[in-house]
């Protein structure tokens, strides 16, 4: 099978990095030309638009930092779909809007091609081994058609539904990972500023009812100092806010995620748009005059965890 892949960012990357190593044949698309003659080192070859990709591949994967970029990359008049034809599969692994790409996918249905929603999460250490979770919005058929290239690029696959679900999944769970990131924050700055042992603070949480996989990651390179968690202020920011317009739509009234909103924007005026996500703890330690640091924490995350080859997450309750 030839594979297309469009957005060689952090996550992007890495997840073409996994089809690499376990043998597809690997055609991309980057705006960096850096990015691009790494992977044409590794055995990738190139296209010259996103059209070419398409034209070029059996399966065309987009990860890209927003809704308006995958809209570009995809209506473009060399897009994506100009390149399309029937019996073609697109997976669409951003973290998008889910009206957004059931708009896109009716135009993919017009040209005879299959569309799919395959958001993922865990965190680009993971995305690096083919250990990270994947949902995987779409109908069960073409579901089961791409579960297979799916299991290369992560451990746990879940059908979420149709298309859109995943995507509204996956924008719940970056919201949930923002408001506990925020939460880890201030109990790290607290304790910094109680005068307690930051390593022993650490085990503390993570031995607790307070411990959460934000905190067994993140809290990490926080501690370390260096926050590189490869997600940046404005992601955030286009996350949450995406989550929080989905909200709005549903008339549910909110009242931690404005507040989370607020923060970032705060953070993103004070340190810019590509600080770190996990820098937000700077703004507290600015304010207490503190350093909310550790000893022999790691300056970026690495899976110890050997890869696996993925399997479908049964859903319980779910008969079938």
């Amino acid at each position: 099978m030839n594979i297309g892949f469009i957005g060689l960012g952090n996550v992007g990357g890495k997840l073409a990095g996994s089809l690499l190593r376990n043998g597809y044949h690997v055609t991309i698309r980057d705006l960096d030309p850096e990015i691009t003659r790494r992977f044409i080192d590794q055995g990738a070859a190139a296209a010259s638009s996103p059209r070419a990709v398409a034209e070029a591949s059996d399966m065309i994967i987009t990860c890209l930092p927003s809704p308006r970029a995958c809209s570009a990359v995809m209506e473009a008049e060399d897009g994506v779909i100009a390149g399309l034809s029937a019996g073609k599969v697109w997976l669409e692994m951003s973290t998008t809007d889910a009206q957004e790409l059931v708009r896109i996918a009716a135009r993919v249905a017009a040209t005879g091609a299959l569309a799919m929603e395959t958001p993922v999460s865990g965190g680009c250490h993971r995305a690096a081994t083919g250990n990270i979770s994947i949902f995987a919005g779409g109908d069960r058929d073409t579901f089961e058609r791409v579960l297979p290239v799916l299991t290369t690029l992560g451990r746990r696959v879940l059908h979420t539904g149709p298309l859109g679900t995943a995507s509204m999944l996956k924008v719940l769970t970056n919201y949930l990972a923002t408001a506990n990131l925020c939460s880890v924050a201030e109990a790290l700055t607290v304790a910094s500023k109680a005068g307690l042992d930051m390593n022993t603070a650490f085990e503390a949480i993570r031995i607790s009812s307070g411990n959460s996989f934000v905190h067994e990651t993140e809290s990490q390179v926080i501690l370390n100092g260096s926050r590189d968690i490869s997600f940046t202020m404005d992601l955030v920011l286009k996350d949450v806010g995406l989550f929080d317009a989905l909200a709005r739509s549903l008339e549910v009234p909110l009242e931690i995620s404005p507040l989370l909103l607020d923060i970032f924007q705060d953070g993103q005026e004070r340190y810019g748009p590509r600080e770190w996500s996990s820098n937000i703890i700077r703004r507290l330690e600015d304010a207490c005059d503190v350093e909310v640091l550790g000893d022999g924490f790691p300056a970026e995350l690495t899976d110890t965890e050997p890869e696996e080859v993925g399997h479908e997450v049964v859903v319980r309750g779910r008969s079938g």
